[in-house]
Parts: structure tokens; sequence; C-alpha cells
């Protein structure tokens, strides 16, 4: 029976680690890729589990047939998995949102909550409960927590693993949740003769139901696309390892989105941007012959630069998929830029082809949207523009494109200009910026670009023989007004902010703050207030909340809040150092979704050892607490370490090393949760409670920090800063430990 129950907890490791992926990448086509709304979704999902794990903990010890419960969980977790992917596609439809339109940070709270709250309240219930059963059936109960934990982490890896290599690229999200349903389903037959007849008879009616629904699963895919992408006929709706990409038709136009934007269209694009993007930058060059473009070049832009007369073009998309979704749907535009021989399309990250290549060009195009997400921010830095410099013959000059207005700027559109901004200026002499509804900006270290007037750029428009364009001469003489600028660089005078950097990507916050803006005024002005955030007002914070929990520990004389609170802090170090080590791959390599099934595995992987170890080497732990304070201390070096190395690990051009980080980050996550459960239990005997509290904990904990970490500690604080935020937290709840048992360090044991 033991085997089977271990058989159990890998389903139920490896079915939260699925459930909790599939309902975040459909989440995120809903508000449109941003990657910043990753940490709410998380932190979302960490609650709702934690107050499952709590509440049925509290109550497991005292039901009789605990596994009828454990099958009952199992069964609403497999029905409500694929409701809440089908809601998660419609809820914009449920709530009277127009297609389309954004919505700000509380509705993204509100509404991912709401479609998290079955499967991730059930499956935190289903841990508290498998681990009181597994006890029952353990030589060793006190150390079955870890044991189960460790167990659960490996399901992890496997859910991990499965998904990057079969589930993603094969199968779609309903497809996926219903393999898992079916499995939850079986499993639960192996306890029929346990559980009392009315949960059989729910058990097979489901399982009956999930086999005749197999046949309906292409229906209700089509069902939800076509609700969630209401108004358009959606022609291709498919998951790459990069992203989600939807072909959707409308009056015989094609429209390409990628995680939710609209990013190319065909067979008419934009002409005014296109035109203007296309040619403007190699009209200030005096003969542009070698182009780079990074990012959305087909379906016009890079139409407009075969007007000129270049050379050859390098076309830089990371993402096979779209170039082959473009070529299936083709217009006579895309055509044509896919057949000239001048134009060769690279499917590689811009960092990594910048790092190798020899090549050097006479204009490159940022030609990627607005810095909405980790991927897309990473070339809007101050590191990338001097990244591209080399790369730039005498001349040379770079161009990309940033929201703008002529009539109003915003606080939000100042500051989100003026951070780039800064890094331009910063590394190249002369920059320039022609404002508009889209901000065209121009950087170059060997020429003056201001003296270049609109009568050279109509003379070279001649010269070039560039047809069917909207540059005529009146046209340039309008864009390339002096008043235009003067306008523009008077709104930004009177801006102070940071320089947008790879490892304090403020613009991610900046665009942040303008979708909350224009999707949600009311809440817009206190969100912008955490700009405002310093390191020091973080120490202050951190230094009252362990004030308090001294006076508590102080009153009470109860050592089990210093151990909540190391277990609190411990899942702070967990989720936040897991979106530092996320954000720093994806600043070094770019291919983050193709790989972060492999870095969360390797993660879990050092979780399960960590908890393995100190689970079961009994001999280990004749001063638990002792070894507790020590993992304690660890943990802090390894972030000293960590933010020491920080630049280091930035111009990697190996993923082992973040591999090697991944694991003994989750190593030392995985040690503290035996260790403390096994405090807990040498005063209490009630095991299905202590797991719930400490869960509970190391989730809120995980909760904080995927809730703050991903929209305010390290697009403000920084990467550095907020591995100093981790520092302070360790520092104290070691400082509780210590001070809660004054013999941590003596080798006696208070609790005993």
């Amino acid at each position: 029976m033991q085997n089977i129950f271990i058989l159990l907890i890998l389903i139920i490791g490896t079915s939260g680690l699925v459930a909790q992926t599939l309902l975040l990448r459909e989440l995120l086509i809903g508000f449109y890729g941003n990657e910043l709304t990753l940490g709410i979704i998380l932190s979302n999902w960490m609650i709702l589990e934690a107050i499952g794990a709590l509440v049925v903990g509290r109550f497991i010890d005292r039901i009789k047939n605990k596994t009828n419960i454990l099958v009952l969980l199992q069964v609403l977790f497999s029905i409500t998995l694929p409701l809440s992917i089908y809601f998660s596609r419609i809820y914009k439809l449920v709530f009277g949102v127009p297609f389309g339109e954004g919505i700000g940070l509380l509705a993204i709270f509100f509404s991912s909550f709401i479609i998290i709250v079955p499967s991730a309240i059930t499956h935190g219930g289903l841990f508290s409960c498998i681990c009181k059963i597994f006890s029952i059936y353990s030589n060793d109960p006190s150390g079955s927590i870890g044991k189960a934990y460790s167990i659960e982490t490996i399901g992890s890896i496997i859910a991990g693993l499965a998904l990057t290599y079969f589930f993603i690229p094969y199968c779609n999200s309903f497809q996926v949740a219903f393999i898992l349903a079916i499995g939850n389903l079986i499993i639960c037959l192996f306890f029929f003769k346990l559980i009392p007849r009315p949960t059989r008879y729910l058990i097979l009616i489901c399982l009956v139901g999930l086999l005749f629904s197999v046949l309906q699963l292409e229906r209700m895919q089509q069902s939800s696309i076509e609700k969630e992408w209401r108004g358009t006929r959606v022609l291709e709706y498919k998951n790459s390892l990069y992203g989600n990409i939807a072909v959707t038709e409308k009056n015989n136009q094609y429209s390409f989105f990628y995680n939710g934007l609209p990013i190319i269209t065909t067979p008419t694009p934009d002409k005014q941007f296109v035109e203007e993007f296309g040619n403007l930058p190699l009209l200030f060059h005096q003969n542009p012959r070698d182009v780079l473009v990074i990012g959305n070049g087909a379906g016009g832009l890079i139409n407009e630069i075969l007007k000129e007369p270049v050379k050859y073009i390098d076309y830089l998309e990371l993402d096979p998929l779209l170039i082959k979704l473009l070529k299936k749907y083709p217009s006579k535009i895309t055509a044509q830029e896919f057949s000239d021989p001048r134009v060769n399309i690279i499917n590689l990250d811009a960092k990594s082809f910048l790092r190798n290549t020899p090549r050097k060009y006479d204009v490159i195009l940022i030609g990627t949207g607005e810095p909405a997400d980790l991927n897309s921010n990473r070339f809007f830095t101050q590191e990338f523009f001097l990244l591209i410099k080399p790369k730039l013959n005498f001349g040379g000059i770079l161009s990309l494109h940033l929201p703008g207005s002529l009539t109003y700027l915003s606080n939000e559109l100042k500051n989100l200009n003026a951070c780039i901004l800064n890094g331009i200026k910063n590394s190249y002499r002369y920059s320039r910026v022609i404002p508009g509804d889209s901000n065209l900006i121009l950087a170059c270290d060997t020429q003056d670009l201001s003296r270049i007037k609109p009568l050279d750029i109509s003379e070279r428009i001649s010269q070039r023989n560039i047809k069917e364009t909207i540059l005529i001469p009146s046209y340039v003489e309008y864009r390339l007004n002096p008043g235009w600028e003067s306008w523009f660089a008077q709104n930004l005078r009177s801006v102070k902010i940071q320089t947008n950097l790879d490892f304090r990507p403020i613009a991610l916050f900046e665009i942040l703050n303008l979708w909350n803006a224009k999707f949600a005024g009311n809440f817009s002005h206190y969100f912008s207030l955490m700009k405002n955030l310093r390191c020091s007002d973080t120490l202050i914070i951190v230094a009252i909340i362990t004030f308090f929990f001294v006076l508590g520990i102080r009153k009470k004389k109860s050592p089990k809040i210093s151990i909540n609170y190391c277990i609190f802090t411990t899942g702070f170090f967990g989720m936040l150092v897991n979106l530092i080590l996320l954000f720093l791959f994806q600043i070094s390599f770019g291919y983050l979704y193709y790989k972060i099934g492999l870095l969360i595995g390797v993660f879990m992987l050092g979780v399960a050892l960590g908890s393995m170890i100190f689970a079961r080497r009994k001999q280990l732990l004749k001063n638990t607490l002792l070894l507790l304070g020590i993992i304690e201390v660890a943990i802090i070096l390894f972030l000293i370490i960590l933010e020491i190395c920080l630049n280091l690990l930035s111009s990697q051009n190996s993923s082992l090393i973040f591999m090697f980080l991944f694991f003994i980050s989750g190593a030392l996550l995985g040690a503290e949760f035996p260790l403390a459960n096994r405090i807990f239990l040498m005063k209490e005997n009630e095991l299905g409670k202590t797991m719930g509290t400490l869960y509970f904990f190391d989730l809120l904990g995980g909760w904080l920090a995927g809730i703050l970490g991903g929209i305010v500690f390290l697009p403000i604080l920084g990467i550095a800063s907020s591995c100093n935020l981790i520092i302070f937290f360790k520092l104290s709840s070691l400082l509780i430990l210590i001070l809660s048992f004054k013999e941590i360090f003596s080798g006696k044991n208070p609790l005993t």
C-alpha cells in the first residue's frame, strides 16, 4: 500500500506543476504576454494552495475516513482544471470586457484569483491529506512529511520535463488537462475498497464522463478560442517553445498575435509606421548597404527597407514558428520579402547573435514592440545599446521606436521614453528623437544627426528613386520640424528617472504603469507611488516586522513563532531567488520559455534531494535547531555570492552555471522544511495540522515575494538590491531563531 501512496504523491506533484503552468500560459495570453503579471498569477496560486493546505491540515487529523477525503479532492481537482482553462479564455466575455481591451493590475489580480481558486485550493488540500495518510503507513511518522515533500518534488521534476518536451509542443491545454484528470481518477481506483459507495459511484461516473468527453476535446478547444477571439476568424492557434501564436482573419486582413499582442498585419500593414520606420533611419545614412532588423520585420518593414539600395538584410526572429505561419498565410508583401535574395532570416536570440557575429552594419533597427515583457526589455537597456555599438560601421545608425503622442505626453509616457533615452545618451555621442504617435529614436557615435535637414532627406528620397511613399517633401518637412523636437525635449526636461538597465529594468515598471493608467485609472496613482521605493525603505520594513515577531516570542514564550517566521522567509527566498535567476537567464540567453521547464526541474531536483537528506538521515538530526541555523547562514552566503557574481552571470554563454545555481537554491529551500517539521513534532503529534501550518507559511512567503517581486522589487530596486532584501529577511529570521533558542549553538534542544 505504501508504494501506491508514493505513486499517488508523484501524480499529485506532477498535476500541480502542470496545472499551474497551463493556467499561467493561458492567463498570460489574456494579459497580453506581460511577464510582470507572472508574479501575480504565481502568488495567487501559492496563497490559494496555502489556504487549501492549512484548512485541510486543520481538520484531517480528526476525520476517520481520510482516504475518502483524499479521493474526493482528487475528483474535484480532475473536474475543475479543464473548467478553469475554459474560463481563463472566456473571462473577458463573462465580465463584459471588449475584445482587444486590456485590464489593470487589480482586475488581473482578482480575475486570475477567481480562475485558479478551485484547482489551487484542492491541490493544496491534497498535499496535506496525503501527508497524513502517508505517515500512517510510514515507519518514521515525523519524517514522513519530508519524504512526501521530496516525492511530490520529483513529480514536479517529471512535470517540468514532460511539459517542455511533450505536452507543450504536441498537445493543447485541454488534452493535457484530460490526461491529468484520467490519471488522477485511475489512481483512485486503487482505494476502491477503502471508500464509501457514493464516492465509488462518483469516480466511475467521472471516468465515464471523461472518456466520452475525449471525443469533444477539439470542439471545446475551438469553442473556447472562438469566444476568446470573438469577432474574428481564428485560423491558427499554436503553442511554440517560445510562446503562443494566433493567426486571425477579418475582412480579408490577417493578424498575427504573439502571446495575445498583435505584432504583424497583412496584407495591409500600418502604412505610416512601416514607411517611416523602414525608411527614415536609412535616409539619415549617406549610403546604407548592410542592415540588421531585430524582430517583427516581416509584413511591411522589410519591404520598405528593400526600396533602399541595400546589399543585404539580416532579419532576426527567435521563433521559427512565426516565420512558418507567415509563409503558410502569405501576402504579396511577405512573399516578396521572403523570396528576395538579399533577405537572410536568422532564428537566433539577438544578444547571442551580436556577441558572436563578425558582421557590422550601416543601420540596425530594433523592430520589437515596446518593452512590455522580460524578453523585449532586454533590447531597450543601456547594456544592449553598448553591445550594438561595435557592430555599427563608421557612420552607422541605431534606430528604435517607443510609444508617443503629438498632443499630450502623460507622466507615464514621459518616464518610459526618458529611462530608455538615458541609456541611448549614455551610450552614443549623438541622438535624435522624431516625435509622433510612435517616437522614432536615432543614435549614432560618429555623425551629428541634428545637422541633417528635411531638404537633405527629400533629396536622398529622389536620388534613391524611392516611390509610392508618404514621405513627400511637405510631409518630411512636417515630421522633422524642429518645433516638435523642442516640444518633446521641453516635456522631458523635468523628468528625473533612472536609466533602464539589465539589472534594474525600470522600463518594465513604467510600461506597466502606462498600461495601468489606461485600464485602471483610479488605482494607477497608488501604483506609481511604488516607484519611490528604496532599498533603505525595505530594510526599515524588515526591521519593524522583526521587532513585532520578537515581541510576540517574548510575550507568548512560544518557539513555534520563530520556526513559522523562518519558513516564511525561506518561502520568500525561494520565490524571489527563482525570479532573479530566471530574470538573469533571460538577460543572458533570451529563450527562457524554451528552458523554463528544465530550469524549474533542476530547482525542484535540488528541493527533493535537500528534503530527502534531512528527512531520512536521523543521525544528522541530533541537533535539529543547530542545523536549521546553519542552513539559514548558508542561504545568506549563497545570496552574497550571487550578488557578487551578477556581472559574470549576465555574460555567460553556458547555461550550466545557471543549472548549478537553481540546484543549490532548491537544495537550501528543501532542507529547511523537514527540519522545521521535526522541531514541531517534538512538541505536537498532530501531523496534519503541523504540515498545514508549515506549508501555509512557506507559501505565504512565496506569495509575498511573487506579488511584489515581478512588479516592484526587480524593476525598481534592481537585482542586486533584491538580493539584499532577501539577505535582510534571512538575517532577521536567524536573529529571531537565536533569540528564541539561546541554546541553538550549544548542542541543547529546548523543545525536548
